[in-house]
């Protein structure tokens, strides 16, 4: 196993995979040569696709601490905390300023992570020009509210292109940042926590201590959606202004949660200790937390991976096991030439700075196309009631998506 911090944690922005299979996945991916195109990718400013739901998006950013848990990596820091990015629908007049994508110093650490400082500049990546507006007005209505967590040591701001389709689509989202487990993330008072978590797991003397822990932070995650969904939906205090304004926004009845990688596990333990979260995805993640074997009460549940690494005859045995206790309406879906980051940010944008990864041939647009629209089709289905075809089986349009039915 590669003990090296980097080779733990690091996330590479044109997708390679370097990470053990006693992490986050449950194989190891060699890391590919990073190939540029001769292209003028430095002076690229990204820009997420536009949603294609019939709402504007706003967005805001929550401070959470719960005073009643203590961080589960750095114990000396005190209370839990989380980064809270709340994207909501909004009404299409142009009201506030566009949402920066992510803050310099989650830029620069991004960037060193990845040994990409110089290659990428920080201004293109805080750039990166979003779709969500900050201040924008909410219209009017309660809607479904949905939790996403990123893959261990990615900061929240990589799923956001995923938060802003759900949020025109007329879903609140609150997208997390657990405290200490990223590679960087902004919190208030000029403080930029890094991966405290990542020490741990390079710390660990065997895979199986390693994949114990990962199992411990999925249940620590999940505490997180729950601490999350309870500030959300209950009645605010009168101190607590904008909370109240998010509560009055939210169907408490409709909560579902979603993550990448351990954010996908920890979805799904949140919906086994919390009733209250009617339907889950997990993207590409494997389950080191096990699903019970007595299912998950009926509830609905997307898996959603690539094709080498969660196949049925994949390395990572959790998924069949987790497929066989799933008791309610499920799909098991794998997606042809992807990687591991196809489910977030960094290949849609990779692609426009002239990156690719030849390992996972799976071209950055059609990356956040087939993500968006399944994962969205899943929670209209399963929080709004409308049925989607597309979940039905599959389509001409997507032949790179393939139903695994074992």
């Amino acid at each position: 196993m590669n003990r090296t911090r980097r080779g733990t944690a690091a996330v590479v922005l044109a997708l390679a995979l370097p990470l053990s299979a006693s992490t986050v996945v449950a194989h190891a991916v060699p890391s590919p040569p990073l190939t540029t195109a001769a292209s003028d990718g430095a002076a690229t400013v990204p820009r997420l696709p536009r949603p294609t739901g019939p709402f504007a998006v706003g967005r805001e950013i929550r401070h959470l601490v719960d005073e009643k848990r203590r961080d589960p990596w750095v114990p000396t820091a005190g209370a839990r905390e989380l980064m809270v990015s709340m994207y909501y629908p909004a009404r299409a007049d142009g009201s506030g300023a566009r949402a920066p994508y992510l803050t310099d110093d989650e830029a620069e650490a991004l960037l060193e992570s990845q040994k990409l400082t110089g290659v990428v500049g920080v201004e293109q990546v805080t750039g990166t020009r979003t779709n969500a507006r900050t201040g924008a007005r909410p219209i009017d209505g309660r809607h479904p509210l949905v939790v996403l967590s990123p893959g261990f040591s990615l900061t929240r701001g990589i799923l956001t292109g995923l938060s802003e389709e759900l949020a025109s689509r007329g879903y609140v989202v609150a997208l997390l940042d657990h405290a200490y487990e990223s590679f960087g993330t902004s919190f208030p008072g000029g403080r930029t926590l890094t991966c405290a978590a990542c020490d741990v797991l390079d710390a660990a003397p065997t895979d199986e201590a390693s994949s114990q822990r990962l199992a411990e932070a999925a249940a620590d995650r999940a505490a997180d959606i729950s601490f999350v969904v309870d500030e959300l939906t209950r009645r605010p205090t009168a101190g607590r202004p904008a909370l109240r304004r998010h509560a009055a926004m939210i169907d408490p009845k409709r909560v579902g949660a979603a993550g990448h990688s351990l954010g996908g596990n920890a979805s799904a333990h949140a919906m086994t200790v919390d009733r209250r979260i009617r339907a889950g995805v997990n993207m590409d993640g494997t389950f080191f937390r096990p699903v019970p074997a007595t299912g998950l009460d009926g509830r609905p549940f997307l898996m959603l991976g690539t094709l080498e690494g969660h196949a049925p005859t994949s390395k990572d045995a959790t998924w069949p096991t987790t497929w066989q206790r799933l008791d309610g309406w499920k799909r098991w879906l794998t997606v042809r030439d992807s990687g591991h980051f196809t489910f977030i940010d960094l290949p849609v944008l990779a692609a426009q700075l002239g990156m690719t990864d030849p390992s996972a041939p799976l071209p950055g647009p059609r990356s956040g196309e087939i993500t968006t629209s399944y994962v969205g089709a899943f929670f209209d289905q399963e929080l709004r009631g409308i049925h989607q075809p597309l979940l039905d089986g599959p389509t001409e349009d997507n032949p790179e998506v393939t139903f695994q039915n074992p």
